[in-house]
């Protein structure tokens, strides 16, 4: 028995929560409406339903798609609409805002579906490093759904956790 290494935190009822396990799989991509702009500032209707009409769209099949425009133009919220019904039949999901917006979006949706029942009275951890982008709003949304259920709450590491909360 001497020498042996024991791993205290296996043995614990420690449970530790990584987001990175629910990343949902896909292409993200950034889609950039201001070449279908005149001189990428004014919005033609006419012409800009003709770029949507012959967009080829089935290229965003399974993907998620963030809707921008990179100059100072005014876009009316119907051109938005209006891609997104295009998209609607080949992405997973389509947002108006950055990829960072997006990341959020998909990991609000996720974390309001998680059963976090299996974490009722235990000390829980959740990871810190990912090599995915888990946004930190999705941290955010998973601590204030997780302190009604958890004894208590850190953040990062089994080895070097940040305690957050703690039942009293």
């Amino acid at each position: 028995m001497e020498g042996e290494i024991i791993n205290r935190v296996a043995n614990s009822k420690l449970k530790v929560l990584d987001l990175e396990d629910y990343y949902p799989t896909g292409n993200r991509i950034l889609f950039d409406i201001k070449d279908w702009l005149f001189e990428g500032l004014v919005l033609r209707e006419k012409e800009f339903r003709v770029f949507v009409s012959n967009h080829n769209w089935s290229q965003y099949q399974d993907c998620y798609v963030a809707l921008h425009c990179s100059t100072d133009a005014i876009i009316p919220d119907w051109a938005y609409m209006l891609i997104s019904l295009e998209l609607q039949t080949y992405a997973k999901l389509a947002i108006i805002g950055s990829l960072e917006n997006l990341e959020s979006i998909l990991y609000t949706q996720i974390i309001s579906n998680l059963d976090l029942t299996e974490y009722k009275d235990l000390p829980v951890i959740i990871k810190g490093c990912s090599h995915k982008p888990v946004p930190a709003n999705a941290l955010v949304l998973l601590t204030q759904k997780l302190k009604p259920l958890a004894k208590s709450i850190m953040f990062g590491e089994a080895c070097s956790a940040v305690p957050l909360f703690k039942k009293r």
